[in-house]
Protein backbone atom coordinates (compact mmCIF):
# COMPACT_ATOMS: atom_id res chain seq x y z
CA UNK A 1 0.00 0.00 0.00
CA UNK A 2 1.33 3.37 -1.11
CA UNK A 3 1.51 6.24 1.46
CA UNK A 4 1.76 9.64 1.33
CA UNK A 5 2.35 12.00 4.09
CA UNK A 6 1.82 15.71 3.84
CA UNK A 7 4.26 17.70 5.49
CA UNK A 8 2.98 21.07 4.87
CA UNK A 9 4.18 24.39 6.25
CA UNK A 10 0.94 25.62 7.99
CA UNK A 11 0.36 29.51 8.36
CA UNK A 12 -0.83 29.95 11.69
CA UNK A 13 -4.73 31.35 10.85
CA UNK A 14 -4.78 31.51 7.41
CA UNK A 15 -7.49 28.80 6.65
CA UNK A 16 -7.61 29.53 2.85
CA UNK A 17 -3.88 29.04 2.81
CA UNK A 18 -3.80 25.88 4.42
CA UNK A 19 -6.81 24.25 2.64
CA UNK A 20 -5.20 25.55 -0.70
CA UNK A 21 -1.69 23.93 0.00
CA UNK A 22 -3.11 20.68 1.24
CA UNK A 23 -5.74 20.43 -1.66
CA UNK A 24 -2.65 20.72 -4.06
CA UNK A 25 -0.82 17.78 -1.36
CA UNK A 26 -3.55 15.61 -1.77
CA UNK A 27 -4.15 16.38 -5.77
CA UNK A 28 -0.24 15.43 -6.36
CA UNK A 29 -0.22 12.02 -3.99
CA UNK A 30 -3.04 11.16 -5.74
CA UNK A 31 -2.10 11.48 -9.34
CA UNK A 32 1.63 9.45 -7.83
CA UNK A 33 -0.24 6.69 -7.34
CA UNK A 34 -0.92 7.06 -3.31
CA UNK A 35 -4.16 4.97 -1.44
CA UNK A 36 -3.79 6.48 1.82
CA UNK A 37 -2.64 10.45 2.21
CA UNK A 38 -2.14 12.02 5.60
CA UNK A 39 -2.65 15.48 6.85
CA UNK A 40 -0.60 16.78 9.73
CA UNK A 41 -2.23 17.88 13.58
CA UNK A 42 -4.00 21.62 13.35
CA UNK A 43 -3.26 22.02 9.52
CA UNK A 44 -6.23 24.56 8.94
CA UNK A 45 -4.85 27.32 11.26
CA UNK A 46 -2.04 25.98 13.13
CA UNK A 47 -2.24 26.49 17.21
CA UNK A 48 -3.79 29.86 16.72
CA UNK A 49 -5.91 29.81 19.69
CA UNK A 50 -6.36 33.30 20.69
CA UNK A 51 -8.59 33.45 17.38
CA UNK A 52 -9.99 29.66 18.21
CA UNK A 53 -13.37 30.77 17.84
CA UNK A 54 -12.62 31.68 13.96
CA UNK A 55 -11.21 28.50 13.27
CA UNK A 56 -13.78 25.85 15.25
CA UNK A 57 -15.82 24.07 12.85
CA UNK A 58 -18.48 21.46 12.92
CA UNK A 59 -18.45 18.01 11.79
CA UNK A 60 -20.69 19.15 9.06
CA UNK A 61 -18.36 21.70 7.86
CA UNK A 62 -16.10 22.85 5.32
CA UNK A 63 -13.15 21.38 5.86
CA UNK A 64 -15.07 17.75 6.20
CA UNK A 65 -17.07 18.20 3.04
CA UNK A 66 -13.55 18.97 1.37
CA UNK A 67 -11.88 16.58 2.79
CA UNK A 68 -14.80 13.64 1.90
CA UNK A 69 -15.22 15.59 -1.62
CA UNK A 70 -11.19 14.74 -2.23
CA UNK A 71 -11.44 11.31 -1.04
CA UNK A 72 -14.16 10.37 -3.54
CA UNK A 73 -12.62 12.66 -6.18
CA UNK A 74 -9.44 10.23 -6.12
CA UNK A 75 -11.15 7.37 -4.66
CA UNK A 76 -8.43 6.89 -1.57
CA UNK A 77 -8.32 7.12 2.15
CA UNK A 78 -7.60 10.29 3.89
CA UNK A 79 -6.41 10.30 6.81
CA UNK A 80 -7.70 14.19 7.96
CA UNK A 81 -4.56 15.34 9.88
CA UNK A 82 -6.88 17.35 12.91
CA UNK A 83 -8.85 20.81 12.62
CA UNK A 84 -10.48 22.23 15.89
CA UNK A 85 -14.16 20.64 16.01
CA UNK A 86 -16.72 22.08 18.25
CA UNK A 87 -18.80 19.86 20.01
CA UNK A 88 -21.68 20.51 22.91
CA UNK A 89 -18.99 20.48 25.74
CA UNK A 90 -16.43 22.63 23.89
CA UNK A 91 -13.97 22.15 21.43
CA UNK A 92 -11.55 19.62 20.35
CA UNK A 93 -8.28 18.67 18.58
CA UNK A 94 -10.32 16.53 16.11
CA UNK A 95 -8.44 13.68 13.30
CA UNK A 96 -10.91 12.26 10.52
CA UNK A 97 -10.40 9.69 8.42
CA UNK A 98 -12.04 9.30 4.73
CA UNK A 99 -12.67 6.27 2.75
CA UNK A 100 -12.61 5.71 -0.93
CA UNK A 101 -15.97 6.40 -0.61
CA UNK A 102 -15.65 9.99 0.55
CA UNK A 103 -17.25 8.75 4.28
CA UNK A 104 -16.43 9.01 7.72
CA UNK A 105 -14.55 5.63 8.87
CA UNK A 106 -13.38 7.11 12.12
CA UNK A 107 -13.40 10.14 14.44
CA UNK A 108 -10.34 10.26 16.98
CA UNK A 109 -9.96 13.66 19.31
CA UNK A 110 -7.00 14.32 20.94
CA UNK A 111 -7.00 12.60 24.35
CA UNK A 112 -4.06 13.95 26.02
CA UNK A 113 -3.73 18.08 25.80
CA UNK A 114 -0.26 19.72 25.82
CA UNK A 115 -0.07 22.48 28.89
CA UNK A 116 3.36 23.51 27.36
CA UNK A 117 1.64 24.53 24.47
CA UNK A 118 -1.67 25.99 26.24
CA UNK A 119 -3.80 23.31 24.07
CA UNK A 120 -5.42 22.31 28.04
CA UNK A 121 -6.68 25.54 28.27
CA UNK A 122 -8.52 26.18 25.20
CA UNK A 123 -9.45 22.72 24.01
CA UNK A 124 -11.58 19.73 25.78
CA UNK A 125 -9.71 16.48 25.66
CA UNK A 126 -11.54 13.43 23.68
CA UNK A 127 -12.64 10.40 25.64
CA UNK A 128 -13.14 7.81 23.07
CA UNK A 129 -11.00 5.59 20.91
CA UNK A 130 -11.14 3.11 18.44
CA UNK A 131 -9.60 1.14 15.76
CA UNK A 132 -10.69 1.32 12.35
CA UNK A 133 -10.90 -0.89 9.47
CA UNK A 134 -8.89 0.20 6.43
CA UNK A 135 -9.50 -2.24 3.88
CA UNK A 136 -7.91 -5.42 4.49
CA UNK A 137 -6.21 -4.58 7.76
CA UNK A 138 -6.81 -2.42 11.25
CA UNK A 139 -5.65 1.52 11.44
CA UNK A 140 -5.42 3.66 14.36
CA UNK A 141 -5.04 7.62 14.90
CA UNK A 142 -3.30 8.99 17.77
CA UNK A 143 -2.33 12.92 17.86
CA UNK A 144 1.04 14.76 18.24
CA UNK A 145 1.14 14.38 22.76
CA UNK A 146 -0.06 11.25 22.24
CA UNK A 147 3.06 9.63 21.40
CA UNK A 148 4.07 10.21 25.17
CA UNK A 149 1.51 7.83 26.52
CA UNK A 150 2.57 4.13 25.30
CA UNK A 151 -0.54 2.87 27.09
CA UNK A 152 -2.85 4.33 24.12
CA UNK A 153 -0.85 2.74 21.25
CA UNK A 154 -0.40 -0.66 23.26
CA UNK A 155 -4.20 -0.40 23.76
CA UNK A 156 -4.77 -0.22 19.72
CA UNK A 157 -2.31 -2.78 19.25
CA UNK A 158 -4.04 -5.28 21.45
CA UNK A 159 -7.40 -4.21 19.48
CA UNK A 160 -5.48 -5.67 16.42
CA UNK A 161 -4.10 -2.12 14.80
CA UNK A 162 -1.76 -2.40 11.98
CA UNK A 163 -0.69 0.78 11.81
CA UNK A 164 -0.87 3.80 13.44
CA UNK A 165 -1.56 7.53 12.01
CA UNK A 166 0.00 10.48 13.74
CA UNK A 167 -0.67 13.82 12.90
CA UNK A 168 1.26 15.97 14.84
CA UNK A 169 3.19 20.20 15.35
CA UNK A 170 5.90 18.62 16.94
CA UNK A 171 8.51 21.80 17.41
CA UNK A 172 12.14 21.29 16.20
CA UNK A 173 13.56 21.35 20.75
CA UNK A 174 12.24 18.21 20.89
CA UNK A 175 12.67 16.41 17.02
CA UNK A 176 15.10 13.77 18.94
CA UNK A 177 12.23 12.66 21.18
CA UNK A 178 10.06 12.62 18.55
CA UNK A 179 12.25 10.43 16.61
CA UNK A 180 13.09 8.10 19.55
CA UNK A 181 9.37 7.65 20.43
CA UNK A 182 7.95 7.17 16.69
CA UNK A 183 10.81 4.80 16.93
CA UNK A 184 9.92 2.94 20.52
CA UNK A 185 5.59 2.76 19.92
CA UNK A 186 6.50 1.48 15.97
CA UNK A 187 8.98 -1.55 17.92
CA UNK A 188 7.19 -2.30 21.43
CA UNK A 189 3.73 -2.73 19.48
CA UNK A 190 5.36 -4.74 16.45
CA UNK A 191 3.03 -2.39 14.06
CA UNK A 192 3.78 0.44 11.37
CA UNK A 193 4.08 3.89 12.47
CA UNK A 194 3.84 6.89 9.77
CA UNK A 195 3.68 10.00 11.06
CA UNK A 196 3.31 13.50 9.84
CA UNK A 197 4.66 16.56 11.14
CA UNK A 198 4.55 20.30 9.88
CA UNK A 199 7.60 22.69 8.55
CA UNK A 200 7.78 26.08 9.31
CA UNK A 201 7.34 28.57 12.16
CA UNK A 202 5.08 30.27 13.94
CA UNK A 203 5.68 33.37 16.70
CA UNK A 204 6.67 30.39 19.81
CA UNK A 205 7.74 27.31 17.93
CA UNK A 206 9.91 26.56 14.87
CA UNK A 207 9.08 23.04 13.53
CA UNK A 208 11.33 21.26 10.89
CA UNK A 209 9.45 18.16 9.70
CA UNK A 210 11.34 15.11 9.52
CA UNK A 211 7.75 13.13 8.93
CA UNK A 212 8.68 9.35 9.47
CA UNK A 213 7.57 5.88 7.92
CA UNK A 214 8.69 3.35 10.71
CA UNK A 215 8.15 -0.28 9.66
CA UNK A 216 7.41 -2.96 12.63
CA UNK A 217 11.07 -3.93 13.54
CA UNK A 218 11.39 -0.10 14.21
CA UNK A 219 13.70 0.10 10.74
CA UNK A 220 12.83 3.94 9.42
CA UNK A 221 11.25 4.03 5.86
CA UNK A 222 11.38 7.02 4.80
CA UNK A 223 12.08 10.06 6.47
CA UNK A 224 11.09 13.77 5.13
CA UNK A 225 13.61 16.60 5.51
CA UNK A 226 13.19 20.06 7.08
CA UNK A 227 10.62 21.59 4.10
CA UNK A 228 7.32 21.28 3.06
CA UNK A 229 7.33 17.64 0.91
CA UNK A 230 5.54 15.00 0.03
CA UNK A 231 7.02 12.00 1.72
CA UNK A 232 5.80 8.59 -0.10
CA UNK A 233 6.37 4.88 1.15
CA UNK A 234 4.78 1.72 0.61
CA UNK A 235 3.56 -0.83 3.58
CA UNK A 236 2.45 -4.18 3.51
CA UNK A 237 0.21 -4.35 6.99
CA UNK A 238 0.11 -7.78 6.24
CA UNK A 239 3.56 -8.66 7.43
CA UNK A 240 2.73 -7.60 11.23
CA UNK A 241 0.89 -10.73 11.99
CA UNK A 242 4.32 -13.10 11.14
CA UNK A 243 6.50 -10.51 12.86
CA UNK A 244 3.93 -10.81 15.99
CA UNK A 245 4.14 -14.81 15.80
CA UNK A 246 8.00 -14.53 15.28
CA UNK A 247 8.49 -12.48 18.59
CA UNK A 248 4.92 -12.91 20.70
CA UNK A 249 5.74 -10.17 22.74
CA UNK A 250 1.56 -9.91 23.21
CA UNK A 251 1.72 -13.47 24.27
CA UNK A 252 4.39 -13.27 26.75
CA UNK A 253 2.81 -9.99 28.71
CA UNK A 254 2.06 -10.60 32.49
CA UNK A 255 -1.15 -8.13 32.53
CA UNK A 256 -2.28 -9.32 36.05
CA UNK A 257 1.10 -8.37 37.74
CA UNK A 258 0.73 -4.83 36.09
CA UNK A 259 0.18 -1.55 38.46
CA UNK A 260 -1.83 0.43 36.45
Amino acid sequence: MKIAVCQMNVVQGDREHNRKAAGEMIDEAAENGAQVVVLPEMWTSGYDFPRLNDHTEQMQGATVDYLAQKALEHKIWIVGGSFPVQYSAGTCNTSITFNPEGKIENVYSKLHLIGLMDEDRFLIPGEEFSTYNMGNFEAATIICYDLRFPELARTYALEGACVIFVPAEWPVQRLEHWRTLLRARAIENQLYVVAANISGRNEHDVFQGHSLVIDPWGEVIAEAGDNPQILYADIEPEKVAPIRERMPVFKDRKPHLYRL
